[in-house]
């Protein structure tokens, strides 16, 4: 007979102390990437919201807008052990999760050895991850979701903390598959890329062109990663905040009484969106500096979170509208 140890609670007093340290760290965080990412202020704070979620993250942008930069960054200052993989049509996913290999001893007995692949890291960069062909791409379903990998049978576990940092160019669609929905599910958050405004590119212009760059620091430990992302889930949740939540998913999927919705919507989000929009709420309330979400915290996070599960029905898309205009009249109808 197997006994559940369930973990003491906090009282109130601990549990403020502890988000005060965690809003500190937090804090070191945020000055340090921004010493070396510029005028990206909302990319960095929701790319930085899925990490203290504990999940993962697809980045849209065009070439240029230093995605890579960004997570080359993030892996520095988190401590984090980092590794790319440029995806290609070619590319196998033994490429990506490693292979068996058969080796003989000195008695002349053989065995097989796993050689593990560039997956076994703690922030995975997956480089324009649309290149790959889709049986590749789903050997990324089970390491994202189950944090793990089987091969021949045997389990090998991934390092903890384990986070996926995707790329994706939304201009050449030429020689690429899309994301099957299931895997754009595993994704907590869309993290679109915008060209930067002039100030923030004249910073770049300057600070990036010369012979003395800036380096990130590092500030944290992948413990205290894995601190704060459990501190994150033991955030209350006020009942306002999960209604609005709820309301939130279940009027974007039609058949549920949203006439603009049953218009516009062919399928919409499922019950990891919530999930989802209730992680990352905590998790922005502490970027932020506050100890409890706020509906204003799922307003914000209305966009990424539900973008990529959700599609549109042909009449909406012959009529110009967008994922993000059907989710802008949701979140507007919610007050």
């Amino acid at each position: 007979m197997s006994v559940m140890i369930k973990e003491p609670a906090l009282s109130e007093k601990e549990m403020i102390a502890e988000a005060e340290r965690a809003l500190t760290d937090i804090s070191r965080v945020r000055d340090a990437v921004g010493a070396v990412i510029f005028g990206q202020e909302s990319v960095v704070e929701r790319t930085l919201v899925a990490l203290l979620a504990g999940g993962h993250a697809l980045l849209v942008g065009v070439p240029g807008l230093a995605k890579t930069k960004l997570v080359d960054t993030l892996g520095t200052v988190l401590g984090l052990d980092a590794r790319r993989i440029q995806f290609t049509p070619d590319l196998m996913p033994s490429d990506i999760i490693g292979s068996e290999v058969m080796e003989q001893d000195e008695q002349g007995r053989r065995s097989f050895r796993f050689i593990s692949g560039p997956i076994f890291a703690q922030l995975l960069m997956a480089d324009e991850i649309n290149r790959a062909s889709p049986r590749t791409q789903s050997a990324l379903l089970q390491s994202m979701q189950e944090y793990h990998v089987t091969v021949a049978g045997a389990r090998h576990d991934l390092p903890a903390p384990f986070h996926v940092l995707a790329t994706q160019n939304p201009l050449e669609q030429e020689g690429t598959y899309p994301l099957p929905e299931a895997q754009l599910d595993r994704f907590l958050m869309q993290v679109d890329i915008l060209y930067p405004d002039l100030e923030a590119e004249r910073r770049i212009l300057i600070e990036t062109t010369g012979v003395d760059e800036k380096k990130p620091q590092n500030v944290l430990t992948p413990e205290r990663l894995k601190e704060i992302q459990h501190l994150i889930r033991r955030m209350p949740v006020p009942e306002s905040v999960v209604e609005a939540i709820l309301n939130l998913v279940r009027s974007a999927r039609p058949g549920q009484g949203n006439a603009d919705t049953d218009k516009h919507v062919s399928w919409g989000p499922g019950p990891r969106a919530s999930q989802a929009l209730t992680l990352c709420a905590r998790a922005r309330a502490l970027y932020d500096g506050r100890l409890a979400p706020s509906i204003d915290d799922v307003r914000a996070l209305a966009e990424p979170v539900l973008q990529h599960r959700m599609a549109l029905t042909f009449a909406a898309r012959a009529e110009g509208m967008s994922v993000r205009d059907v989710i802008a009249r949701l979140v507007q109808a919610a007050g």
